[in-house]
């Protein structure tokens, strides 16, 4: 019986026809029962939101994976709201874990709130689920793409790994999501490490080519030039200059960790001045 086994959702926010998505399936399939809900287009960078303008449709699909058919959900919504029709209506029983990915390029640094991948990990850690987001270095041009030049067998291996991990070991009560970063170039012999966040921005925001003040024009972003300062220990470090698998440990706790009571004392005594 389905019911017996891990009960693993699945999702990320490159949307329902990612081979991002179907590597991650194929490889978290021997650990558990799969429920695929992910968005029914692309999604990224919606972070954890939640828009009221989401239809929330649920639509039926059938996809071959590794010669099997699956039925999955593609969801009229962001990956948190995915994840919330996931873990509310498609599951029988509250998931043993949820799985956001395989992304197509990294979700490092401060830009992890801007992240579809992380926010869906998030909304789950949220629900009291334990949560891996994962994500492999690709070039930009294949950022909002669903190509399949990219190859995300590394990736898939990483996957199936972390998540065993998370299946069968409780992690301290203040890590609610691992957040794992694959380099390009990585092979399943690839070393991992601990990491935090690196302070320094990796994708930095550019101004829209305008031509007339009112005229449409998107936001866009490319390569930070000074993201080679980023700090050894951080997840930038880790995957561009020592070209390992960063594993950081995130906390729905974003309090800053400063003594409360000193911050407090100093603000009043600032306001009483």
């Amino acid at each position: 019986m389905k019911a017996n086994k891990p009960q693993i959702l699945l999702t990320n926010d490159d949307g329902i026809k990612s081979p991002g998505l179907w590597s991650a399936a194929e490889a978290l399939a021997p650990l558990g029962f799969v429920h695929v809900a992910a968005p029914r287009e692309q999604s990224s960078g919606m972070g954890r939101s939640l828009p009221p303008g989401s239809d929330g449709g649920l639509h039926l699909e059938e996809v071959q994976v590794n010669g099997k058919t699956w039925e999955v959900h593609a969801i009229g919504g962001t990956p948190a709201q995915a994840v919330l029709h996931g873990v509310l209506e498609l599951t029988p029983r509250k998931p043993d874990l949820v799985v956001s990915g395989i992304n197509y390029g990294l979700n490092v640094g401060p830009g992890i709130t801007i992240s579809g991948t992380v926010g869906a990990a998030l909304e789950a850690a949220a629900n009291g689920i334990p949560a891996l987001a994962i994500s492999l270095d690709t070039d930009s041009k294949y950022h909002l793409s669903h190509s399949t030049d990219v190859d995300f067998s590394t990736a898939a291996h990483f996957t199936a790994y972390f998540s065993k991990l998370l299946l069968q070991h409780k992690l301290p009560s203040d890590v609610q999501v691992l957040k794992v970063e694959i380099p390009a170039q990585a092979t399943p012999d690839t070393p991992w490490r601990i990491t935090h966040l690196s302070p320094i921005r990796y994708y930095t925001p550019v101004p829209p080519n305008r031509q007339v003040d009112n005229n449409e024009g998107k936001i866009g972003y490319r390569i930070a030039d000074n993201w080679q300062t980023a700090p050894q220990g951080s997840d930038i470090h880790a995957v561009h200059i020592q070209n390992v698998i960063s594993v950081t440990p995130l906390s729905l706790d974003l309090t800053s960790r400063v003594n409360l009571d000193e911050l407090e004392k100093k603000l009043k005594d600032s306001m009483a001045s």
